[in-house]
């Protein structure tokens, strides 16, 4: 809760939770899963104990493998995303979750330094997901994976 205070002090709508143990590697964005695109690559943490094996986490991963990006779960530092927004190849960032879908990440504070992400608009890539994602959820694109299931709706008497 402090943290999250501490944030919107600031004026950050979310903590970006850092591991627990070195205070080093990117977690979680408040209660979603991280994701980032640096030049070519989209990067998450691996499911490594902390990371909620989320299943909008898991079809993001899965449609982007789909749609032939490169996608990497690894470890990540704070400093190589920090060194990423200064050098210009932190392309986009971005949370998976299930309320919040997909939600773009347009700025990032660290020990009083900020960057701002794809010029603080939504990115390629993370429109793209949210579009496609929300689509399947309302049943307006097909399921190549099966991941729909069909509730029959009780016909009222």
């Amino acid at each position: 809760m402090a943290a999250q205070q501490d944030a919107e002090r600031q004026g950050y709508t979310q903590v970006l939770w850092l591991d627990g143990i070195e205070r080093r590697f990117v977690d979680e964005v408040g209660t979603m899963n991280i994701m980032l695109r640096i030049g070519d690559e989209v990067i998450t943490p691996p499911l490594a104990g902390t990371i909620l094996d989320g299943v909008t986490r898991n079809s993001a991963l899965t449609l982007m493998r789909d749609w032939g990006l490169k996608v990497s779960e690894r470890k990540i530092a704070i400093e190589e995303v920090m060194q990423a927004g200064r050098d210009g190849t932190l392309a986009e960032m971005w949370g998976t979750g299930t309320a919040a879908v997909v939600s773009p990440v347009g700025e990032l504070g660290y020990k009083g330094e900020t960057i701002r992400i794809g010029g603080g608009q939504t990115g390629p890539v993370t429109q793209r997901l949210y579009d496609a994602i929300v689509a399947l959820q309302y049943g307006r694109a097909p399921d190549p994976h099966g991941w729909m299931s069909t509730v029959p709706v009780p016909v009222a008497a």
